[in-house]
């Protein structure tokens, strides 16, 4: 008891005495509005028939099992209604841009998928 008191009072010190250091805070208030605003879709608007949810989840799939794209690339949002998929989201580069396009054209065909993936600027 005594040894598990003395733990916490160490490991309490220790918080106290120490600094995180945070990096700027994240700032996307501009895109969360236009996204609130009747702009361009959401996953909310993602359609609840069975082929488009279909059409949605091979996609997915096919996107988290390409090696070569980063956590970001593989965060995008997928959203398709009536057959059209529409792409958004950042992604790192424009050749991780273009493996995602590459992969809903593929599933969903020529004509069905909007594109609208965003390449960050560093």
């Amino acid at each position: 008891m005594l040894a598990l008191l003395a733990s916490f009072a160490a490991s309490t010190a220790w918080a106290e005495g120490s600094t995180i250091k945070a990096g700027p805070a994240p700032d996307n208030s501009a895109i969360n509005a236009r996204d609130t605003q009747g702009g361009p879709l959401t996953p909310e608007n993602q359609s609840n028939k069975l082929e488009d949810r279909e059409l949605t989840r091979k996609i997915r799939q096919s996107v988290m099992t390409e090696a070569g794209l980063s956590m970001t690339a593989k965060n995008i949002k997928i959203i398709t209604i009536d057959g059209v998929v529409t792409l958004r989201g950042p992604v790192n580069t424009a050749q991780e841009r273009d493996q995602i396009v590459a992969r809903a054209l593929a599933l969903a065909g020529n004509g069905n998928v909007n594109n609208l993936i965003e390449v960050k600027t560093q």
